[in-house]
């Protein structure tokens, strides 16, 4: 074999390792950023589902409970607001992502205020379409919780590969950033103050 030859195939070797690394470095990257975008779809489509149902929830609490305006319009506002804020998972940041947590926790909160007001009206409690919806309700939040989860499994190893060494060096060329998680809602940690006193006499 010719001397000058051995620099080359050296040369084309390394070539070759240095264009495999990159393609499985971006293939891998596409691949875990899709399994991000497909997490956060769920996330979104369990929160509409849990927005159409409060919107029927509204219509149905209007009908029963006629002067719990402010109530009423409370949640009206807060869903709106939580409407609102869409997010592209592909180039998702921690603020916005805090944003939308913020929201969508007030929602949360003006919904318990919707639903601790109705225990003062019996005859909306044994409506059946209220109960339906309120079961449904519940089996949603159940839902957001499972989608949330899911989308901080799908993040971890996104964020592992684009973060770790020497990935991270080829993650900027390529725009790979790493992506924020799902945190708890503010003041998720506490237990919420409600009071039912079925003892109470009308």
């Amino acid at each position: 074999m010719k001397k000058w030859l051995i620099p080359v195939i050296i040369i084309v070797l390394l070539a070759f390792s240095g264009y495999s690394w990159i393609k499985g470095f971006y293939n891998k990257g596409i691949t875990l950023n899709e399994n991000v975008s497909e997490s956060w779809g769920n996330v979104e489509t369990a929160y509409q589902r849990r927005n159409d149902l409060i919107g029927n929830l509204v219509k149905t609490v209007q009908g029963a409970a006629d002067y719990e305006k402010e109530t009423l319009t409370q949640v009206i506002e807060a869903r709106a607001k939580a409407t609102s804020v869409n997010i592209d998972p592909t180039n998702i940041t921690p603020e916005q992502l805090a944003q939308f947590n913020e929201v969508q926790g007030g929602l949360s909160g003006a919904l318990k205020s919707l639903l601790v007001t109705v225990e003062r009206y019996p005859d909306l409690k044994a409506n059946q379409n209220f109960l339906k919806l309120q079961d449904e309700l519940a089996s949603t939040e159940n839902q957001i919780l499972t989608a949330r989860t899911r989308y901080n499994e799908a993040i971890k190893p996104f964020n592992n590969h684009v973060k770790t060494f020497p990935n991270n060096i080829l993650a900027g060329f390529f725009n790979f950033e790493g992506k924020p998680y799902f945190n708890a809602e503010a003041g998720a940690d506490k237990a919420p103050d409600v009071e039912f006193d079925f003892g109470k006499k009308e």
